[in-house]
């Protein structure tokens, strides 16, 4: 029987999680040892006892800030593997569009979403349009270059048998795109949460549509800085949760049969 320190699957849970508990004594210790005050650095434990004190509030938040993520998420998935699809039939199609959806990459979110806020009067779909657009080129580049990297001979015994497009498509690039298709998904689920962030700040919505970005203001006006890393805490481990899941859906998929899903045996 393998020990628990040589089990691939042990190790890469226990590992991180150890590094994770000895950064948080580290950090209680210092902050305790040299009484650095609250309103500062807070101790974990004390953003620990704000988050329960807090919940209520940041529970609400958190929920509105995980709708825009997903609505944002689900558009950038649809929208981003159609146009993939759009450009695996013609290099001259993909030529031409492609630099549009660089363009919207490498356009900063901050500098067009007060426009978008502008434009779009109801609150909810401009912060979706918002996330979208900074969640969507992953999707569009990884599913794209996993369409386009088929083996050129089972590429050729395709349309040696006469396969139509679609059955080349749906039998022989699909099944070829669907790792790249995941790795997107990864990239692209954290920037939805991202931009679902960066939107709230820009939009400042309070009140019942308020999410976890207008609690960090708030939080700052008020020099409420334990609340302030709660709201962080909670974002980060909803990036982290958004990331196990399209691992999960990743091996769900493609875990029995793709080498990049498959665990060593040794």
């Amino acid at each position: 029987m393998r020990p628990l320190a040589q089990n691939p699957g042990f190790v890469r849970v226990a590992a991180p999680v150890a590094v994770g508990i000895v950064i948080l004594g580290l950090w209680e210790g210092l902050v305790r040892a040299y009484d650095v005050p609250k309103y500062l650095i807070p101790a974990p434990s004390v953003v620990a006892t704000t988050l329960v004190t807090d919940w209520p509030l940041l529970f609400h938040s958190l929920l509105i800030t995980l709708e825009v993520t997903f609505l944002a998420f689900f558009c950038a998935v649809v929208i981003g593997t159609a146009v993939a699809f759009l450009f695996v039939q013609s290099r001259w199609i993909e030529q031409s569009l492609f630099p549009y959806a660089v363009l919207l990459q490498v356009t900063p979110i901050v500098a067009i979403a007060p426009l978008i806020i502008i434009w779009i009067k109801s609150t909810l779909p401009a912060l979706v349009v918002c996330a979208t657009i900074v969640a969507l080129f992953p999707v569009i580049s990884n599913t794209t270059l996993g369409l386009r990297s088929v083996n050129p001979g089972l590429l050729n015994l395709f349309r040696m048998n006469k396969a139509t497009r679609l059955q080349e498509l749906i039998r022989l690039r699909v099944p070829t795109a669907l790792p790249y298709f995941f790795g997107g998904l990864r990239i692209s689920s954290g920037l939805a949460l991202i931009g679902a962030v960066v939107a709230e700040f820009v939009a400042g919505t309070g009140g019942t549509s308020a999410g976890l970005a207008y609690q960090i203001l708030q939080a700052g006006y008020q020099i409420n800085i334990p609340r302030l890393f709660a709201a962080l805490v909670l974002i980060t481990l909803t990036g982290v949760a958004l990331f196990l899941l399209m691992v999960l859906l990743s091996r769900l998929a493609i875990g029995s049969w793709h080498e990049s899903e498959l665990l060593p045996e040794t």
